[in-house]
C-alpha cells in the first residue's frame, strides 16, 4: 500500500467516526471541523455556520486555479448494517463505513494531499448536500471568487462527469366540492378525480418527451410520489394533494415544464409550487449548456482525467455552473454503493483519485 493511500485511509477512519448524518442535521462547527482545522497545514481556514446543520469549511493555501468541493454529510444509517457504520473496516479491496463512498473518501484523499504536497490548493467542505437545502453552496456563492473551475466530488468511478439531470420536486393541491357520491358529478366536483386525470395527462406528456437527448441521456424522468385526499368511497373528495418530481435534461426548459405540468388539465390546481429545485449540469439554454460542457471536457482533458458518461443523479456541481463557473463532477466510488448498508469504496479507486489530485496540486496545473 502506497503512503498516500495509507494516509488517506487514516483520515477516512477519522472522518467516518464523526456522526454527520443528515437528517437529523445536528452538525456543528466543532467535531469533524476541529479535526479538519488541525490537519490542513498552512491553510487560511474559514468556518461558516448557516444554521440547521449547514456548515462550510473554506480552506485556501496560495493562489490555486481550482476549487475542490466535497460534502461531509451522509444519509442516515439503516438497521441492515452488519457492524457499526462509524467504524471504518478494511478488506483486501475496499473501505467500508458510512460516507466512505458518498463521499468522505474523497475528503480524506484531499486532506492527505494537502499534507503530502505544499502546492497551492483550495477546498470547500460542506454539510447540507443530503438535505435538499443548499444553504452551504448558496452562501459560498454570494461572494465572487476567481477560480478557473470547481471540481465537485461525488462517486463517479474515477471519471469526469460533465452533464447530469436537474431535479425538481413539486407539491400541489386540487380543490373539489364535498357531497354524496350517488349523484351525477361534473369533472370539477371531485378533487381526486382531477388529480387522477392530471396524472394520466402528465404521464402522456412525459412519454412524448422520450425522444429528447443530451450528452447520452434520453427523455424526461418523472415520478408521482404521493397522492392524498378524500374521505370515503361514498363521499366526493373535497381536496387532493399531489407530490411529484421530474428530472429534466440540461437542454430542457425547467420553467416551461413547470408551467406545462400546472396547466395540463382543467380546473388547474389551486396551490402549486416547488419544494426543491436543482438545475441541470451544465446550466443554461441548449447552446449555453453545450458550450459549458465542452469547456469542462477540455479542462478534464488538460488535467488528465478520463471523461465518463452523463448521469441521472443530481449534484451540487449544477449550482456552481449556474453561477457561471466551469464545473464538473469527479470522485472515487460507484453511486450503486452510495446510500446502501455497508457502504464501501474500492481502494484502487480511492488510491487513483488521491494520486490524481496530488499530481494536479503538486504540478500547479
Amino acid at each position: 500500500m502506497d503512503t498516500l493511500l495509507k494516509d488517506t485511509l487514516t483520515h477516512l477512519r477519522a472522518l467516518v467516526g464523526f456522526d454527520t448524518r443528515n437528517p437529523p442535521r445536528t452538525i456543528g462547527t466543532d467535531g469533524i471541523f476541529d479535526y479538519l482545522r488541525a490537519n490542513l497545514p498552512g491553510f487560511d481556514v474559514q468556518v461558516t455556520d448557516f444554521g440547521a446543520g449547514a456548515v462550510n469549511l473554506y480552506a485556501v493555501r496560495g493562489t490555486p486555479r481550482y476549487l475542490f468541493n466535497v460534502h461531509l454529510d451522509t444519509v442516515p444509517d439503516s438497521p441492515h448494517w452488519t457492524a457499526s457504520p462509524f467504524e471504518l473496516r478494511l478488506t483486501e479491496d475496499r473501505a467500508i463505513g458510512l460516507g466512505a463512498c458518498d463521499i468522505k473518501g474523497a475528503a480524506a484523499a484531499l486532506v492527505a494531499v494537502a499534507n503530502a504536497s505544499p502546492g497551492d490548493m483550495a477546498l470547500l467542505l460542506s454539510t447540507d448536500e443530503e438535505a435538499n437545502d443548499a444553504r452551504c453552496i448558496d452562501g459560498f456563492l454570494k461572494t465572487p471568487r476567481d477560480y478557473e473551475a470547481i471540481i465537485v466530488a461525488e462517486p463517479t468511478k474515477g471519471e469526469a462527469v460533465l452533464a447530469h439531470r436537474g431535479i425538481h420536486s413539486v407539491q400541489m393541491r386540487f380543490q373539489g366540492r364535498a357531497g354524496h357520491a350517488s349523484g351525477e358529478q361534473k369533472p370539477s366536483d371531485s378533487a381526486l378525480h382531477q388529480a387522477i386525470r392530471w396524472g394520466a395527462a402528465a404521464l402522456d406528456h412525459v412519454q412524448a418527451q422520450s425522444h429528447e437527448r443530451f450528452g447520452g441521456l434520453t427523455g424526461l424522468r418523472f415520478n408521482i410520489g404521493k397522492v392524498e385526499g378524500g374521505i370515503k368511497a361514498n363521499v366526493i373528495a373535497p381536496t387532493a394533494d399531489v407530490r411529484f418530481g421530474f428530472r429534466p435534461l440540461p437542454s430542457m426548459d425547467a420553467d416551461r415544464l413547470l408551467e406545462t405540468f400546472r396547466t395540463l388539465v382543467e380546473p388547474h390546481p389551486v396551490e402549486y409550487g416547488e419544494t426543491f429545485r436543482g438545475d441541470s449540469l451544465p446550466a443554461g439554454d441548449t447552446a449555453t449548456a453545450e458550450t459549458r460542457r465542452l469547456a469542462a471536457r477540455d479542462l478534464a482533458d488538460e488535467l488528465g482525467i478520463p471523461v465518463g458518461n452523463a448521469v441521472d443523479f443530481w449534484t451540487e456541481s449544477a449550482l456552481f455552473s449556474k453561477a457561471g463557473y466551469t464545473s464538473f463532477v469527479y470522485g472515487p466510488g460507484d453511486i450503486a454503493q452510495a446510500h446502501s448498508a455497508d457502504e464501501w469504496v474500492a481502494l484502487d479507486q480511492l488510491a487513483h483519485y488521491a494520486q490524481t489530485i496530488h499530481r494536479i496540486v503538486d504540478s500547479g496545473l
